[in-house]
């Protein structure tokens, strides 16, 4: 069951569904569920380093945006400015 979960959780790309399974790994008794959760969790951990990636990378061009946009702004001209 918890294989299933985990193989559904990397297709859905749910972090949070991830997380909660990597905090309840259980102990398996058969050496080919052990090589597939070990394949999984290998798959998991690229997953959650490419989106770790991509929101990094988001959030650079987020921070540029906004320089972009505050340098094209007008300057603000305070309304106790009496030399205007």
């Amino acid at each position: 069951m918890w294989l299933s979960k985990l193989k559904i959780a990397i297709v859905e790309k749910d972090t949070d569904v991830l997380d909660k399974l990597l905090d309840e790994v259980p102990k398996f008794t058969d050496v080919a569920d052990a090589k597939e959760a070990m394949y999984l969790l290998r798959e998991a951990s690229i997953l959650i380093h490419t989106l770790k990636d991509e929101t990094s990378s988001s959030i650079k061009q987020i921070k540029k945006n906004i320089d972009f946009l505050s340098s094209t702004e007008a300057p603000k001209i305070s309304k106790l400015d009496i030399k205007s």
